[in-house]
């Protein structure tokens, strides 16, 4: 079977989705007002001559009418970063305000990072962690064209992540015990990701999908430890998988302290809710309450979001 006909079931429509998977991903570039306004930007794009269209459900992603972002002035300044459009929801379902303390479990190459220090006007500290260090040089230099300087960036295993922000210089400098939000993009099967990178599923695999499932049950477990009571827990994929994705809710909903609290999608951003049962597993009802995204239907890649509260 290809891999992508195991979610026909999960599709009235599944003609259109399999025929947009095969369709090239449009370049699309993200507003950096840390640095510029999204008005000074769109006129800067103008005055380049670079085509663009503002997408229905945020104006400060916009849609390329060429590939390249990067060439651009605006771009190299640091007014605009290349972000797939779909994986601007995680930050903006995070909500982080400014003087918060965030985390972002799985950080590199920090497209979500660096909008989410966007969010927080470049206040408060936003800790950006990744285990492979090779990806963390990426992080670094977008953080530094993008101008932020809130983010302290660390190299560790997220599944047992924990941070001493002032190491032991004194006893009276304060330290960080628990975060006011983290997310957690967790390393997946990419399955959604097939309109750029389609070879994707040439190394697609059941194994594969088993074996990273402990790994994402794990981080998400950490990042609900790592935050306080009452603070916000966002987990997503770019998967279509529920093995990776209501499974691993389910699991967190049974295991941890949290529960699954509902958040709309942007208006003019069609979704789906999460699925309550798939291949005789049976989940939680609430995660239901979770976002899926198909590619066919806002013309993005594929992607899962659901919104987390710790209760304790």
């Amino acid at each position: 079977m290809q891999p992508l006909e195991r979610y026909a079931s999960l599709l009235a429509d599944y003609d259109a989705f399999q025929a947009a998977c095969e369709r090239p991903l449009p370049s699309v570039v993200r507003v950096n007002t840390l640095k510029a306004s999204i008005e000074r930007a769109r006129d800067a794009l103008d005055a380049a001559s670079v085509a663009y269209e503002a997408t229905d459900w945020h104006p400060g992603v916009l849609r390329l009418e060429e590939r390249g972002p990067g060439t651009s002035w605006p771009y190299f300044h640091g007014w605009l970063h290349g972000q797939e459009e779909v994986s601007a929801l995680p930050a903006l379902a995070l909500d982080p305000q400014p003087g918060e303390v965030v985390w972002d479990a799985c950080a590199a190459p920090g497209s979500k990072t660096t909008q989410i220090a966007d969010l927080m006007d470049d206040e408060g500290l936003l800790v950006g962690n990744d285990n492979n260090l090779g990806r963390l040089s990426a992080l670094r230099h977008n953080a530094e064209r993008l101008g932020i300087t809130n983010l302290a960036v660390t190299n560790q295993d997220a599944r047992n992540f924990s941070f001493k922000p002032f190491g032991d210089r004194s006893e009276d400098e304060k330290r960080i015990e628990a975060f006011d939000r983290a997310l957690v993009d967790a390393p997946c099967s990419c399955e959604g990701t097939i309109r750029k990178n389609p070879d994707a599923l040439e190394r697609w695999s059941m194994d594969h999908i088993k074996g990273i499932v402990g790994i994402q049950k794990g981080i998400l477990r950490r990042a609900i430890q790592a935050t306080r009571p009452g603070g916000t827990v966002v987990y997503s994929t770019c998967t279509f998988a529920p093995e990776e994705n209501e499974a691993v809710l389910d699991h967190a909903l049974e295991e941890a302290d949290c529960e699954i609290r509902e958040w709309d999608a942007p208006e003019g951003f069609e979704t789906d809710p999460g699925v309550t049962e798939w291949n005789g597993e049976e989940y939680d009802p609430a995660v239901e309450l979770a976002h899926r995204v198909y590619p066919h239907r806002n013309d993005t890649g594929g992607f899962f979001c659901a919104k987390l509260e710790v209760t304790a």
